[in-house]
């Protein structure tokens, strides 16, 4: 049985448990349970105006690494969360050998104030599909943490500063103690 209260967490839980898929060290492999997720809350399920921005420009996103990816700004969402208002900038991969089948998505980085406590301190992402109108649907409760929290081995993003949230997202996944 898969562990895990939503699709989300249980297809994350399966991919950390398959060794040909998973972030984690052969060592960590070995004893590993499940992710500890917030508990999933409605809250944090926002829907955002979301603003295209056609005229940025590409640029390199600092990683974890020497490694810099090429990024463009999609859009701006934003929302409310917490009582207060959010503008976060939502990205694009500018990779040319990126799978097509990933064509639709965009990426977004954010750090909030558990980061380094209750999440990882180098922020968290999540994955959104590109919307078909002016507003993008948001579930922080999907937000996971790069590869760089289980092992020094990958080359993660690093949120640009535009995107942290001064407010507790309390979702998603929560940081892993072992590294």
């Amino acid at each position: 049985m898969l562990v895990g209260e939503t699709d989300f967490q249980r297809e994350l839980n399966s991919e950390f448990k398959d060794a040909t898929k998973s972030p984690l060290t052969p060592k960590d492999l070995k004893t590993f349970k499940a992710l500890e997720f917030f508990p999933v809350d409605e809250a944090y399920k926002v829907t955002a105006s979301f603003k295209l921005t056609p005229d940025a420009k590409s640029f390199k996103m600092k990683t974890s690494t020497s490694r810099t990816p090429i990024y463009k700004c999609y859009g701006i969402a934003t929302f409310k969360l917490n009582g207060k208002e959010f503008s976060l900038e939502v990205y694009q991969s500018q990779d040319p050998n990126k799978d097509p089948k990933y064509k639709d998505d965009l990426f977004l980085p954010f750090t909030d104030e558990t980061n380094g406590f209750e999440s990882y301190g180098g922020g968290r992402y999540i994955d959104v599909k590109i919307p078909s109108g002016n507003t993008l649907e948001i579930d922080f409760n999907k937000a996971y943490n790069p590869y760089c929290a289980y092992s020094d081995r990958y080359s993660c993003p690093v949120p640009p500063r535009v995107n942290f949230m001064k407010t507790e997202v309390k979702a998603g996944v929560k940081a892993y103690k072992k590294h």
